[in-house]
């Protein structure tokens, strides 16, 4: 596990000095594919070892405390170099978004890039509440989606800026209609720490949505 480095699903800590930062990344993991931490690793790879019932008790206040809702997590105990190393799984949640309090006592939404842990963008809350809500999607294949279909075929990624300026749409109005065809499944999105971009997905079913 040393070895693959940090990664999508994988965090290194050398030790917990405050569980909010390790909230941070239980909260990303929960939110995005799930993943595990390796606390008692510095970010090289090298063992440094924690006192186990010690980092046990940070990470249990970071997931209870320090996230809401909370996080359910398991851990397991490892020996190497003579040197305990805590490893603490977290599994993808059926409950998103799950929230960390910063150490302004601000609480945000995180979600795991590759490597990193990122403030999720408000169009994905707002995805996120759509696919929750009991009256579903419907679409109408107006002018206004022709010409996101349009502008995203000749562009392949844009952003909500870009994409709301060149179909001469309020901002608002643009990001409700990317909404509802990222949950049927017609746009995708790629989020980074820059900012996100849309693209049209070459795997939907047209059938599947409602016109």
């Amino acid at each position: 596990m040393i070895a693959e480095g940090e990664h999508q699903r994988q965090d290194f800590k050398y030790c917990i000095n405050d569980s909010r930062k390790i909230a941070r990344s239980m909260v990303s993991f929960a939110n995005t594919d799930g993943g595990r931490l390796l606390l008692g690793i510095r970010d090289n790879g090298s063992v440094a070892g924690v006192q186990s019932d010690e980092e046990y008790y940070m990470a249990e206040a970071a997931a209870k405390l320090y996230s809401k809702p909370p996080i359910n997590f398991q851990t397991h105990q490892w020996l190497i170099e003579g040197k305990s190393v805590l490893e603490i799984n977290i599994q993808k949640s059926d409950e998103t978004p799950h929230l960390a309090q910063n150490e302004e006592g601000k609480w945000l939404v995180y979600i795991r890039k590759d490597d990193q842990n990122i403030v999720a963008p408000g169009i994905l809350l707002k995805v996120w509440e759509q696919q929750k809500s009991p009256q579903g999607v419907h679409i109408r294949f107006s002018d206004e989606e022709k010409r996101l279909f349009s502008l995203l075929e000749s562009n392949q990624y844009l952003s909500l800026n870009q994409f709301s300026r060149q179909a001469k749409l309020p901002r608002q109005k643009g990001e409700k209609l990317l909404v509802k065809l990222i949950v049927v499944g017609v746009v995708g999105m790629e989020i980074n720490g820059t900012g996100t971009r849309f693209f049209l997905r070459d795997d939907f079913e047209l059938l599947n949505v409602t016109i």
